[in-house]
């Protein structure tokens, strides 16, 4: 499988609103197509080799997969609160950077016009909330925030697959919670917790800045293989369902 290849997405960006400056990472599975999409959306440490890996993954298991880059435009130093903000108010540029991806994706001739969206961490929070929004037809969230009034923003959410680790300590009882929004909604959905698992399981290496990994290892952030193994078979199998062409 080749390494994601870059797309530029200022063009569309622009036009709705979004970055000025906006580059993507495509993945596209082996043959001819056409295949569903997914936006993946990275974590809050921004594009690096993990994230780049989870977006093969995708194409590996058949999905056309597009990651924006949210800091293309000011690097993660000038873009990290804002679109922090943005995963859990609904509001900001990155939205339109994903609106960006999604309309790439949905309008290429390989692709079915059916695209989900996929978050980790920061991104997860992005995923839940764009769950709602109406726009994708299936949404993968991992250990994503819940909007602060979860039970109207999802009232109407796409199906939802959602991963949390248990001794994740950031986001104590959101599983639960989670569950509860999504079952009274009446919206198709998959979430468990991982008892083992912390903070950013899914991740096959560890990717903070060096300096900081004992005290992310303290915190029990980082990968745990058994659980990520699980995650990823039931994402596939509710994104083989949900984004299948009808």
């Amino acid at each position: 499988m080749p390494a994601p290849t870059p797309v530029d997405l200022t063009e569309l960006s622009t036009s709705l609103g979004g970055s000025r400056r906006l580059r993507g990472h495509l993945a596209r599975p082996e043959g001819t197509g056409p295949w569903p999409g997914v936006v993946v959306v990275h974590e809050a440490l921004g594009v690096d080799d993990v994230m780049l890996r989870q977006t093969e993954r995708l194409a590996q298991a058949g999905y056309l997969a597009l990651m924006p880059d949210l800091f293309a435009d000011g690097g993660v130093r000038r873009c990290l609160v804002p679109t922090m903000r943005a995963a859990t108010s609904g509001r900001g540029r990155a939205w339109a950077d994903l609106e960006a991806a999604r309309q790439t994706l949905a309008e290429r001739p390989d692709c079915t016009g059916r695209v989900g969206v996929i978050g980790f961490c920061m991104g997860g929070s992005f995923a839940l909330v764009a769950a709602g929004r109406g726009a994708f037809d299936a949404a993968s969230v991992n250990y994503g925030l819940l909007p602060k009034d979860a039970e109207r923003a999802l009232v109407e959410s796409c199906p939802v697959v959602a991963s949390y680790g248990g001794r994740d300590r950031m986001l104590k009882g959101a599983a639960a919670r989670l569950e509860s929004v999504l079952k009274v909604a009446g919206v198709p959905h998959d979430v468990k917790e991982y008892p083992a698992a912390g903070h950013s399981f899914l991740n096959d290496a560890e990717n903070a800045p060096r300096q900081l990994r004992p005290l992310t290892r303290i915190a029990g952030i980082g990968p745990e293989p058994e659980s990520a193994a699980d995650a990823w078979r039931r994402i596939e199998e509710f994104f083989a369902e949900h984004l299948a062409d009808s």
